[in-house]
């Protein structure tokens, strides 16, 4: 594949994780699904175990954001060690891939945690656990959660 066929794809994933996050949320689940439909390499068990990650990691907001976590399991499970693997080295190519894509979403979305995001998004961070906080962030966030997830699954799909 090459280069404009990748953007190409890369663009229809944005679009498909755009929505997935808009209907459904979860934004780590959103990214790997749409990597599974869009390239494969996911498996439906990754997507599951993707789901405690959301907000954050259990929506506590003090976790790294969902959609860079599910991006890094994208890349991981294509590049990650195997678990036959273990005692074969750090296999550091999985390592800057997963750097590569932490650096660019820090400098694309002013941080890398669910809380910075929520600062950079909104002006202030949130309660999740709280229904009265967690409706006033879905509020101030508007498309930006899902903007912030699609980004990132385009990432990946031209990336991988």
């Amino acid at each position: 594949m090459d280069i404009e066929q990748k953007r190409d794809l890369g663009e229809q994933a944005y679009e498909k994780a755009f929505k997935y996050e808009l209907d459904y949320g979860c934004c780590p689940q959103c990214v790997l699904a749409t990597v599974q439909e869009t390239v494969g390499i996911v498996d439906d068990q990754t997507v599951k175990a993707s789901h405690g990650l959301s907000g954050g990691g259990g929506l506590l907001g003090e976790g790294v954001c969902g959609a860079l976590t599910g991006g890094i399991l994208a890349l991981s499970s294509k590049y990650g060690r195997e678990r036959d693997k273990l005692d074969s080295g750090r296999h550091i190519n999985n390592f800057k891939k997963s750097r590569e894509l932490t650096e660019r979403f820090r400098e694309e979305f002013g941080g890398v945690t669910c809380r910075q995001l929520q600062q950079q998004f909104t002006g202030r961070t949130y309660d999740m656990w709280d229904a009265g906080e967690y409706k006033a962030f879905d509020d101030a966030r508007g498309k930006k959660c899902a903007h912030a997830t699609a980004t990132v699954t385009k990432w990946i799909v031209e990336m991988l």
